[in-house]
């Protein structure tokens, strides 16, 4: 494992939002959502995410989980992915969102 700085640390901007809607998401190459997450004064941005293995797209709207904000939009499909939405793989592979066990307000960034 390779050793970052603090400075390397800061660069990245991990950010709590809110997921406010998930949509099948048919054009993705791996089964997958398109989720609309509110970041709060950064406003409701897109990402892709393949967690369709644990996760109903009624029980993801209102979860509140951890994006990378600063990352180049990238094109998946017809939308562009703003955030990238993290989580952990679980002995089978399948992402676990990476979520707050509090409620935090959207925009807020870990420290």
């Amino acid at each position: 494992m390779e050793m970052i700085t603090w400075n390397d640390f800061q660069k990245v901007h991990l950010l709590v939002g809110t997921i406010v809607s998930a949509e099948e998401f048919p054009e993705a190459q791996k089964p997958a959502y398109r989720l609309r997450v509110d970041l709060g004064e950064l406003g409701i941005k897109n990402s892709s995410a393949q967690i369709t293995a644990l996760y109903t797209k009624e029980e993801l709207v209102g979860k509140q989980v951890l994006v990378v904000a600063n990352f180049p939009k990238k094109q998946i499909g017809p939308i562009q992915s703003e955030v990238l939405v993290t989580g952990f793989a679980n002995g089978d592979g399948q992402i676990v969102l990476a979520t707050t066990d509090k409620e935090c307000p959207n925009g807020a960034r870990l420290i």
